[in-house]
């Protein structure tokens, strides 16, 4: 008989993934669906960044390079990290990996060890949850508030502490809210980790993506022994709109990184080569894109937390960074079309897919039932289409 590993058996698959599959299913039927699911932007990646990669081509830059990422990439990211996050590093200390994705799995697998466990503020991101009990660990979920902006508090990563804590995952800005940590809330937050000698993983590849005059502020920085214990993710993926090049890394201790690397070698081996010399021009080169994609972002993400919060029985925060929102869409809950009845938010994906052809992401998915996760990386044109087909089929909804 064949038998699958248990470990494997017992992964979720993504659920923004399995949303967007379903709505291409309806697509290649001719049906006129508007995405809000997948967390991609909607801008082309910048031009000098394009030429980079066929300057790459043109001298025959299509070899293996090392495992851990060329040295030209390392040492950018480290200048990046020093000119924009007040971090030293080594190039050595840096693991150039395929996405941030990879960048997280590599660094669950090398500090984490079966029993330990992690704390996760939910709502979450849903790759870091698998990929932590793939690891062998067991996730313990944190869940934060509205009210809070959903923001992670001392007193609850106090609560939530005991003696199996290895690490905590910190994402900010977060998806699927676009919270993002003030300095001093977070700054309590890490003093208390480093005291406990919980690893620090912080993803961050939000980061260029935040709105008001915010200013961002890695973990990594905000107290003594905080570098230590830190593991900085980041990636050119959203910032540079390079989410197919396939670029991530992740920088911290000597020992972890050159242990995260050895197991990348039998993984996958080097990041496409062509890609990272791409990247090297996204961290180096103009940033002005960057400010013009943000600006466009701020624009849309005003326009649609505006629309939301104008609709019956929906309620939205206003997110502070990245390029989601995060509605509470608990009170449609009991409500009636044909002979269906809404019972929770799988069943509002589902009516907006089917009835407004929109298609939008699940809050349970990323540990927050009553709320959905709506992508606002599309035009203003395509939002607002978007938000009209929300609002006619609400109406139509039998309370």
């Amino acid at each position: 008989m064949r038998t699958i590993s248990p470990t494997v058996s017992a992964i979720n698959p993504s659920a923004t993934c399995s949303t967007a599959e379903k709505a291409a299913e309806m697509k290649r039927k001719g049906i006129n669906i508007i995405e809000f699911a997948e967390g991609e932007p909607d801008f082309d990646t910048p031009e000098n960044i394009k030429k980079a990669a066929v300057q790459a081509l043109k001298i025959g830059f299509t070899k293996y390079t090392a495992v851990a990422g060329i040295k030209e990439l390392k040492e950018a990211i480290a200048f990046k990290l020093s000119r924009d996050n007040g971090l030293e590093y080594s190039p050595s200390q840096i693991l150039v990996s395929n996405g941030a994705k990879q960048a997280l799995c590599m660094i669950f697998m090398t500090v984490l060890q079966p029993g330990d466990q992690v704390l996760i503020p939910t709502p979450a991101y849903v790759s870091f949850i698998e990929q932590i009990k793939i690891a062998g660990a067991l996730p313990i979920f944190v869940k934060t508030e509205a009210k809070d902006n959903f923001r992670l508090t001392l007193e609850q990563v106090k609560s939530n502490y005991n003696s199996k804590v290895k690490a905590i995952v910190l994402n900010s800005p977060n998806n699927p809210t676009g919270a993002v940590y003030s300095e001093e809330d977070l700054k309590q937050i890490v003093e208390f980790l480093v005291e406990k000698n919980v690893w620090i993983i912080t993803d961050e590849v939000y980061e260029k993506l935040i709105y008001d005059g915010i200013k961002y502020v890695s973990p990594a920085t905000l107290c003594k022994g905080a570098k230590d214990w830190t593991i900085t993710i980041n990636s050119v993926s959203k910032t540079y709109a390079m989410t197919g090049w396939r670029v991530g890394y992740a920088a911290g201790p000597h020992e972890i990184i050159d242990a995260a690397s050895k197991l990348q070698g039998h993984v996958t081996g080097n990041v496409n080569s062509i890609a990272q010399k791409a990247a090297v021009e996204a961290l180096l080169g103009p940033q002005d894109e960057v400010v013009k994609m943000v600006a466009e972002y701020d624009k849309r993400r005003k326009y649609i937390v505006e629309r939301l919060n104008s609709i019956k029985r929906i309620r939205c925060n206003t997110p502070q960074g990245a390029f989601y929102v995060f509605p509470d869409i608990s009170g449609l809950y009991g409500a009636r079309y044909d002979d269906k009845i809404i019972n929770d938010e799988m069943d509002v994906v589902n009516f907006l897919l089917d009835e407004a052809h929109i298609a939008v992401v699940q809050g349970a998915a990323f540990e927050y039932p009553g709320y959905i996760r709506i992508v606002f990386a599309k035009s203003m044109e395509e939002i607002a289409e978007g938000m009209d087909r929300l609002e006619q089929a609400i109406d139509k909804l039998n309370f």
